[in-house]
């Protein structure tokens, strides 16, 4: 039997919000799920450094308690042009104060699972505060573990973010255009790919493939069991071959 030992994180906050990179009318939405551009600046917290992102394999299981709405502002400032009558000093700097709604998510939980089982102690004492998403939304690590995950054909799949091909097989889920890596050494230049977001429980992903040798997923048997299966999970990586790249 295949397996892979994984490191597993579980960390919980009160809040937290995936801005839409392109979105700056009026309101803020967020992502249903991380992005992965996230998940590798929150790996990056932990550790206190940029790591190079090549072989690095992620899956993640998230869930919150619901949404609601919250009220930012936005300064805008800038420098008045002229000086102070009578003086040698400029003007006061002018500007305005934008507000603006941004969907929140409530009581967000992740559990992830890491390829690199030597971070370990750094997610047991990470660098930097525990945070994702925001700079304000602060999480907490409830639980730091290594794990044996092992390949089965029964698994189900629920509240993560797949592959985008796992549109063909199943009706379920939504496809969605996320950041997947941001490169700090190059101006911050972005990546994007495509992925699909699967918010609920399916249990029959591949039903319609049609063949006499059914896949095999990776499963984690420490997860709750639902009939004979236990929780599926999809790694992804942020700069490695991907069918679904867009830069």
């Amino acid at each position: 039997m295949d397996t892979m030992r994984v490191l597993k994180i579980t960390a919980e906050g009160i809040t937290t919000s995936f801005r839409y990179p392109h979105f700056m009318h009026g309101i803020h939405p967020t992502f249903e799920m991380p992005p992965p551009a996230t998940i590798y600046g929150h790996i990056c917290s932990a550790l206190g450094e940029w790591v190079n992102p090549a072989g690095i394999q992620f899956a993640y299981h998230f869930t919150h308690d619901g949404e609601f709405d919250d009220v930012e502002h936005i300064h805008v400032v800038s420098a008045s042009v002229g000086k102070l009558p009578g003086t040698q000093l400029p003007k006061v700097l002018e500007g305005a104060i934008n507000p603006f709604k941004r969907k929140m998510l409530f009581r967000p939980r992740l559990t992830l699972y890491i390829n690199c089982l030597e971070w370990a102690s750094a997610f047991r004492s990470p660098y930097f505060p525990v945070v994702l998403g925001r700079s304000q939304d602060l999480m907490s690590y409830t639980n730091v573990e290594i794990v044996d995950l092992y390949q089965h054909s029964e698994a189900y799949f629920e509240h993560t973010l797949a592959p985008y091909a796992v549109h063909r097989h199943t009706a379920s889920g939504y496809a969605v255009l996320m950041p997947r890596y941001l490169d700090y050494a190059n101006k911050r230049v972005p990546s994007f790919a495509q992925y699909v977001v699967l918010n609920r429980r399916i249990t029959q992903l591949f039903k319609f493939i049609g063949t006499d040798d059914p896949p095999t997923f990776w499963i984690d048997p420490t997860s709750a069991e639902v009939g004979k299966a236990h929780l599926g999970l999809w790694f992804h990586t942020f700069v490695d071959s991907h069918e679904s790249d867009i830069t």
